[in-house]
């Protein structure tokens, strides 16, 4: 019988793996991961492992924190270890010193935790280690199709349109930010042999997007929807990004209003977008992914997101639109929530005369 995973060894291991980084990892002896990772991942990979217990959780900043921490951000598995450890301070908006003294500590003994409970049994609310499912359902007489992929959004490939919140004004975040908006912007920059930036052509498309349509100098409406190129996420299939307006900054202040009608007529304006610019390209546009748009810094619980993105879709599918609808998230908890979206779907008309299935 394998030893039971302490705490302590994880936690001692994981600085290890700090100052190694990924590439590194081959060889070098980890046994508190390397039980973890047997005990959970198919092929007992300690990244895998890794990679699972930062998306269990639920805090933004100190996930986007532990995943530039252990190299798991996108771009940085090959990062120094001192460049690293900056840019995870980036994040707090500490010095690089206090960040290794405080919030460093913090982070590793979180990921630590979530690594003992995976390696005990603690299961991802039916999940387990998948990251990609499907959710079948009977909805308008048809057989339809939702993807969930429980990931970071900058991992996603194949999906020819990603829909992005962001703000009224279009102004992104910096990319060291944990939000989707960041993610996406960080992982479609181009960048040098050092990580540096060379060209941030999300940021630069989105910044032309209001003089263009004659809205420069003043928020846009909520519910508006930009669409721009995917700069060096082109590379992964994805063709296109759909800024959606929906958090509208409280003067004063850092934080944001989301309105669930706002989120609903955001995406009803992205599935419109979507059919426009479907025969723009080849081959068309034809899948399309969501997050569950107000959820972070919106402040929108997860149900309530899910509700408001759902009006929308549900209204096009009805219509008859044959769109690939996938959706993206980061928490367990979201994705069963979109697992049991069948049970909440209204049966059609007929049904419910007849009483039958559709």
């Amino acid at each position: 019988m394998a030893a039971p995973v302490d705490q302590a060894s994880v936690f001692a291991e994981l600085k290890d793996v700090r100052r190694a980084g990924l590439v590194r990892l081959r060889g070098r002896a980890l046994p508190a991961l390397e039980r973890a990772a047997a005990a959970r991942i198919p092929d007992g990979s300690i990244e895998a492992l890794l990679r699972l217990a930062v998306a269990r959780v639920d805090a933004d900043t100190l996930r986007a924190a532990a995943e530039y921490t252990l190299g798991l951000a996108q771009g940085t598995r090959d990062w120094p270890a001192s460049s690293r450890r900056t840019r995870a301070a980036q994040v707090y908006g500490v010095s690089v010193e206090r960040f290794r003294k405080d919030q460093e500590l913090m982070v590793l003994g979180q990921i630590a935790d979530h690594i003992v409970a995976l390696a005990d049994g603690g299961a991802a609310e039916g999940w387990g280690d998948a990251s990609h499912r499907h959710v079948d359902f009977r909805l308008a007489g048809r057989s339809v199709r939702l993807s969930v992929h429980v990931h970071p959004v900058d991992l996603l490939r194949d999906v020819d349109v990603v829909v992005s919140p962001t703000n009224t004004h279009f102004a992104l975040p910096e990319t060291y930010k944990s939000s989707v908006s960041a993610s996406l912007r960080r992982a479609g920059a181009v960048r040098g042999v050092t990580g540096d930036i060379l060209d941030d052509p999300i940021l630069d498309e989105l910044r032309k997007w209001p003089t263009l349509q004659g809205a420069s100098g003043h928020p846009v409406l909520p519910g508006t929807v930009a669409a721009t190129g995917s700069g060096a996420l082109a590379s992964q299939g994805i063709r296109r990004i759909y800024h959606a307006a929906i958090a509208v900054p409280r003067a004063g202040t850092n934080d944001y209003d989301v309105l669930p009608a706002d989120v609903t007529r955001a995406v009803s304006r992205a599935l419109a977008l979507l059919a426009d610019e479907h025969e723009r390209f080849t081959p068309p546009l034809r899948t399309v992914c969501f997050p569950l748009l107000g959820s972070g810094r919106g402040g929108l619980p997860y149900e309530v997101s899910l509700g408001a993105v759902w009006a929308a879709v549900e209204a096009e599918f009805a219509r008859g639109a044959r769109w690939d609808v996938h959706f993206v998230v980061r928490a367990p908890a979201a994705a069963t929530l979109l697992e049991r979206l069948p049970t909440r779907i209204r049966p059609s008309r007929d049904q419910s005369r007849t009483g039958q299935p559709g």
